[in-house]
C-alpha cells in the first residue's frame, strides 16, 4: 500500500515536469525542422539570402561521390559556390523534397537524418539521404554541416 501511494505521489509530482520537457523538446524539434525547411525553400526560390540565413558561420557541405567502377570519394562544396549557384537563374526549379526521419537534440546540438528526392522542375534527378548537424546560436538553430548521398536508383 505504501509503495502504491509513493508511486502515485511521485507520478503526480514528476508528471508536469515530464510534460513540460516533452513540449520543450517538441518545440525545439519544430525549430530545427523549420531551419532546414527554410534552407530548401530558399533553394527552390533561388534566394541565396534566405539560404545563407540558415547557415552557421563556417558551415561545411560534403557529398559522397560515387561513379561506377570507382571508389567512393568525399567531395567538399564551398559555401560561396553553392550560394552563387542558388542565386544564378536556372531554367528549372531546384526542388529537394526531404522527409524528417529522425531528429536528435542534446542541448545546443541537433542531428537530422532525412531521406530526400531531388527534382529539376518536375523531372526526377536523384535521391539519397541528407545528414544535417545544427547548432543553436544566439540567432536560433543554424546548419553547421550537411553531408549527403546521391543515387538514381533504389529511391523511396
Amino acid at each position: 500500500m505504501k509503495n502504491r501511494f509513493a508511486a502515485l505521489l511521485l507520478s503526480c509530482l514528476l508528471g508536469p515536469a515530464v510534460a513540460a520537457h516533452a513540449q520543450t523538446a517538441s518545440a525545439e524539434t519544430q525549430d530545427v525542422r523549420q531551419t532546414i525547411t527554410s534552407f530548401f525553400d530558399g533553394m527552390r526560390r533561388g534566394d541565396s539570402t534566405l539560404v545563407r540565413s540558415t547557415l552557421a558561420p563556417g558551415a561545411v557541405f560534403h557529398a559522397l561521390g560515387t561513379k561506377p567502377g570507382q571508389p567512393t570519394t568525399l567531395e567538399t562544396e564551398r559555401i560561396t559556390d553553392f550560394l552563387k549557384a542558388v542565386a544564378t537563374p536556372h531554367p528549372a526549379v531546384w526542388d529537394e523534397r526531404v522527409q524528417f526521419e529522425r531528429v536528435l537534440i542534446d542541448a545546443n546540438l541537433a542531428s537530422v537524418w532525412a531521406p530526400y528526392e531531388f527534382y529539376l522542375g518536375p523531372k526526377f534527378s536523384h535521391c539519397g539521404y541528407d545528414s544535417f548537424q545544427l547548432v543553436k546560436l544566439a540567432g536560433g538553430w543554424k546548419i553547421a554541416h550537411i553531408i549527403d548521398t546521391r543515387r538514381k536508383e533504389q529511391c523511396k
